[in-house]
Order: structure tokens, then C-alpha cells, then sequence
């Protein structure tokens, strides 16, 4: 578990390790966390709590910057082991976290149940009176340490970013992109967006991670994984890689074969693009970290072109 300025990594363990981060900002005694993972993951989670110093009573937040569910799955069984805390979400997510089930029954058709049951485990309601609902500008006080909510849509419309002050860095779910450590290099973190189903336009993407960069941050806190440094040359990386990613799309709409030949050319623009880094890593290695996202790109891609012609 890394610690900085007060805020600590937590891998969560979803999937496999360092690939999906929630945090804990302790300020004065208090804590809040800034998403939360699957139910799996609260045993980790209250044991960062407790490796900081803290009781489970000491957490005044869990922070959800989006309701997908590698990021808020576990919010119901959490906040049953946070006695004092309240749960800050967008105005589009509050619902599924009062009643998830629409969020399992969209999750079910897609992987199933079982799949549901092994990777996120039981998901469960929030308490309609513990939740606050954040419209763009909320403020959250963590013991006297303002934590802002910014609404940013582009990967879900359903998304904020959190920015901390005291730390001048960015929590940004998933409108920031994807940087494992697995593909770092000499030249510093490698990135891309993510443009996972079904909610993903470019153009508020393009917008939102600008609105990001006109506080000129120190770091970013990604999900998906851990604190990023040097935002403006990732911020550039990731509006370059949006326009590929859309130019491929438009190229393959209407193939018959359109879902394959976008996870060919999706693997194939990522490598090039780590290529220009200076990374000479293995390719099928890179292919391996990044499968995952390149399968969940190219369906969010379809879907986004299919939205787009209607």
C-alpha cells in the first residue's frame, strides 16, 4: 500500500493485482475513500483503514466517481462497516447505488451469473438516507480538507473527478484513462483512454480531460492504476490516442467482421503508440496487460458508432 500526502493505494484485487486501485484519503483523524472496488475487496479496504491508524468509525466518506462496477460494486457492503459514513455519487448514479438492480441485471446479461457472483461478489443497497447526491461543484470537507467534485462525462455520464487540493492532483476514475505500471518505461507511464459500453463520446471525453488539465495537476490518481505524474504529456498522449480510436471505428463500421478487425486494430494502435515511447516490450506481453480493455474498447467503440448513425 503506497502513501502520499495522506492518500493510500489500495489494490483492490479485481481481476489481478494492479489493475484496479481505490483510495484513502486521512486528513485530522478522519478518512474518505475515493471508490471502493467489488464486495471482495472490503477486507482490504478495512484493513488499509486500519494500517492507517484509523476505526472503521473514523471514515466520514466513500467518494464514488462513477457506479460502473469495478468502481462501486462493493459500495453497499462497505458502508455496512462504516457506521458514520456517507456516500458521495453523481446525480445519474445515485439510483443504482440506492437500488442496484438494474446495474446486476445489465452486469447478469452480459457475463452471467456466475461470473457476476466470482468477480464482484454480492452487491447490495445503500441506505437512501446515507447518500449525497453531488451535482458538478460539490464540495466534500474532510476534516477541514476540501475534496471538489467535477462533473465529467466522456467515458460514463455518470462520472465526476475529484480533485484535492492539498494535494494538487486529480482522482479520476476512468476519464483519465488506463496506465499500468506493467508498461512503464524510461520515458514514464504509459496510457490509454478507455472507451468501455456503452456511454462513451469523444468530444465531452476531449472536453472533460481538459477541464482536468486547467488546474494545471501535480499527479493523477487513476483507478486503473495508481498515481501518474507528468499530466500534460499524458493528457496530449490521450487526446491523440481518442482521434485514432474514433478514426478506426468510423473505418471499420459496417464490416461484417467489425468487432475483430477493431480489437486487431485497437491492439495494434496501442503498441505502436508504446513504440513511440521508446517501450520495447514484447508485444504479445503488451497484448497480454492490455486484452481486457482492448475487448471492452472495441464494444464501446461499436456502441458509440451505433448510437452515433441513430
Amino acid at each position: 500500500m503506497f502513501v502520499d500526502l495522506g492518500i493510500h493505494t489500495i489494490d483492490t484485487a479485481f481481476q489481478r493485482d494492479h489493475f484496479d486501485a481505490a483510495y484513502l484519503i486521512v486528513h485530522n483523524g478522519r478518512g474518505a475513500f475515493v471508490d471502493c472496488g467489488t464486495s471482495h475487496s472490503v477486507p482490504r479496504l478495512l484493513a488499509a483503514v486500519a494500517q492507517a491508524g484509523l476505526q472503521p468509525a473514523d471514515i466520514d466518506w466513500l467518494i464514488l466517481t462513477h457506479v460502473h462496477l469495478d468502481h462501486a460494486g462493493g459500495a453497499g457492503a462497505l458502508m455496512r462497516e462504516l457506521p458514520n459514513a456517507r456516500l458521495v455519487v453523481h446525480p445519474r448514479g445515485a439510483a443504482h447505488m440506492i437500488d442496484p438492480a438494474r446495474l446486476v441485471a445489465g452486469a447478469t446479461a452480459v457475463y452471467g451469473e456466475a461470473e457476476i457472483a466470482r468477480s464482484y461478489g454480492q452487491i447490495l443497497p445503500v441506505a437512501a438516507a446515507r447518500v449525497v447526491v453531488a451535482e458538478d461543484g460539490h464540495r466534500v470537507s474532510l476534516a477541514g480538507r476540501e475534496l471538489l467534485c467535477v462533473d465529467t462525462p466522456g467515458h460514463a455520464r455518470h462520472h465526476h473527478c475529484i480533485w484535492d487540493a492539498a494535494s494538487r492532483s486529480w482522482f479520476t476514475g476512468d476519464t483519465f484513462g488506463l496506465s499500468y505500471r506493467e508498461l512503464d518505461s524510461d520515458a514514464g507511464p504509459f496510457i490509454i483512454p478507455t472507451s468501455s459500453p456503452v456511454q462513451f463520446e469523444p468530444e465531452a471525453l476531449h472536453a472533460s480531460i481538459e477541464r482536468l488539465m486547467a488546474r494545471a495537476p501535480v499527479a493523477m490518481y487513476l483507478t486503473h492504476y495508481g498515481r501518474v505524474e507528468n499530466p500534460a504529456r499524458l493528457a496530449a498522449e490521450l487526446h491523440a490516442q481518442i482521434d485514432a480510436m474514433v478514426a478506426i471505428a468510423r473505418r471499420c463500421d459496417g464490416l461484417p467482421d467489425r468487432h475483430d478487425v477493431l480489437v486487431a486494430a485497437l491492439g495494434a494502435l496501442y503498441v505502436a503508440r508504446l513504440r513511440l515511447q521508446g517501450n520495447a516490450l514484447d508485444e504479445a506481453q503488451v497484448l497480454r496487460v492490455l486484452a481486457m480493455d482492448i475487448e471492452l474498447n472495441a464494444q464501446g467503440l461499436a456502441c458509440w458508432l451505433d448510437r452515433d448513425r441513430r
